[in-house]
């Protein structure tokens, strides 16, 4: 097992704090949350761990010697969406995590003995225009709906298996190869083609992982683990 950390993008709408220090590592609490996903993954022994960097890639130099990380430059991270950055870790992803290094991971519910294709989503209320995940009484995911409301959203946070894998990579290599992949993410890879995949939805708390792409979301973080430290 492996896990791919996407952390390529510019966190323009994090600035200033991005002008100096890429989105991921900014600090919470103390540690950049890039840093926290990794020693959470660490804990449930994923061990071989590979980082796709981009804007301020230099900045990512030091998790080499201090995690014994992989970084994978994507030259392309002002260009694309983060469907090239995921086509050139393509050969990484079966029985692989991906996660998006801007999601900050409140606590370690990452699985060591997960085996289906897994989205982690916990219940959000009052977003828009997110990805919604739509699953049977068996938390099979049926259908990805984007659309504004509450409910479970992708939250950044899944596993592949080699199957599933494999079937994605194939997809990915299509749309790459017509490039007309201008304005697409990866997960348009998983929506166009669920009927020929097997992926479940794990339930989260919906505190458990927030989404940091914004100054707001992030002092929205900050006030709840200020709540949560000073309860009683």
């Amino acid at each position: 097992m492996r896990a791919i950390l996407l952390a390529a993008g510019m966190g323009t709408r994090l600035r200033p704090l991005t002008l100096t220090t890429p989105k991921s590592l900014v600090e919470i609490n103390g540690q950049p949350m890039l840093e926290r996903q990794i020693s959470f993954l660490k804990d449930i022994g994923v061990n071989e761990i590979i980082v796709v960097v981009g804007y301020l890639r230099e900045k990512f130099e030091y998790l080499k010697d201090k995690y014994d990380v992989k970084l994978i430059y994507n030259e392309k991270f002002n260009v694309y969406n983060n469907i090239y950055t995921m086509y050139l870790v393509r050969e990484y992803l079966g029985d692989s995590y991906v996660i998006d290094a801007d999601v900050y991971l409140y606590k370690n519910f990452l699985d060591k003995d997960i085996s289906k294709s897994t989205y982690f989503s916990g219940y959000k209320y009052g977003f828009k225009n997110e990805w919604i995940l739509e699953f049977d009484d068996n938390y099979n995911v049926k259908d990805i709906v984007i659309g504004d409301g509450e409910g479970y959203i992708l939250s950044g946070i899944s596993y592949w298996n080699k199957k599933d894998a494999s079937i994605i990579v194939n997809e990915l290599e299509k749309v790459i190869e017509l490039d007309k992949f201008f304005d697409l993410y990866w997960d348009h890879i998983v929506k166009d083609n669920l009927l020929k995949l097997d992926i479940q939805i794990k339930r989260i708390d919906s505190y458990d992982s927030f989404e940091i792409d914004s100054l707001s979301e992030l002092n929205s973080l900050n006030k709840f683990l200020y709540n949560k430290q000073h309860s009683i």
